[in-house]
């Protein structure tokens, strides 16, 4: 449907469900991978990257596949863990096994004996996967680039995810398209303004957690009292990094107290 619309995308690809990503791009295809080295808030991330084609002419679908050996690690560990448990439960008896989702993908009818063992296969089949991702694109752009550009959308849906725990957003039900299409700008104006005074602190030499920033800003207040005719306007102390986030911003805090 994009393609029919003229559209560029990045889509992941579901490497253990899908056919073609398994037996072609993951399993035939042996292309040698490019290394590439991104760099992140806490340091630097080498990935190995690799383009793979199917088909031909303007026909042909284009799978970016991506090797982290970091992710690779942490899920081999992710995995023994389980298998740890899994060997601790067999022994505890089938009954321990039901209803956990973690154990039963890698478990197998017992030809004898039990009812359940771990299924060797099925851990070596997992191991393929370790690191891996897979991405399909019809963008006219180079596969590292896909690569990072790819990451920045998985950066907006953390922001996606940010709008829905950290601005409390609610389930809102809407009677017409203008208040749908309202709700949705104005969340993602929130996204687009966290975003870009993140950036700005980051310009200006600091890192604030989002959380905690946001608690100092909203107990900053401002008050007008009236007394006799006169009025005078205060606000609360500055806390946290409110300060640094208004300067970063290029915004003046208005004074402690003045004559209104």
């Amino acid at each position: 449907a994009l393609e029919a619309r003229g559209l560029e995308y990045i889509l992941g690809a579901r490497e253990r469900t899908s056919s073609v990503v398994r037996q072609i791009v993951l399993d035939l295809d042996r292309t040698a991978m490019v290394p590439l080295v991104l760099e992140r808030r806490h340091g630097e991330t080498q990935i190995w990257v690799k383009e793979v084609k199917i088909g031909k002419g303007k026909d042909a679908r284009r799978f970016i596949v991506t090797y982290n050996e970091a992710e690779a690690e942490k899920a081999r560990a992710d995995r023994q863990q389980v298998i740890d448990s899994l060997q601790k439960n067999l022994k505890k008896g089938d009954k321990a096994l039901l209803g956990n989702g973690a154990f039963k993908r890698y478990l197998r009818k017992a030809s004898t004996g039990a009812a359940f063992e771990i299924d060797a296969g099925k851990l070596a089949e997992e191991t393929c996967f370790d690191g891996i991702s897979v991405v399909t694109t019809n963008a006219k752009i180079t596969a590292l680039q896909a690569v990072i550009r790819y990451r920045d959308l998985l950066q907006v849906e953390s922001l996606f995810y940010k709008a829905k725990a950290t601005f409390d957003t609610r389930p809102i039900y809407h009677q017409t398209d203008a208040a749908i299409r309202g709700h949705v700008y104005c969340t993602f104006l929130a996204l687009v303004l966290a975003k870009e005074l993140m950036r700005l602190c980051e310009a200006h030499g600091f890192q604030p957690e989002w959380q905690p920033l946001i608690n100092d800003l909203d107990r900053l207040q401002q008050v007008t009292i009236e007394k006799d005719g006169r009025s005078i306007t205060t606000r609360t102390h500055v806390t946290g990094q409110v300060g640094s986030a208004f300067q970063a911003a290029g915004i003046a805090l208005p004074a402690g107290t003045r004559n209104s």
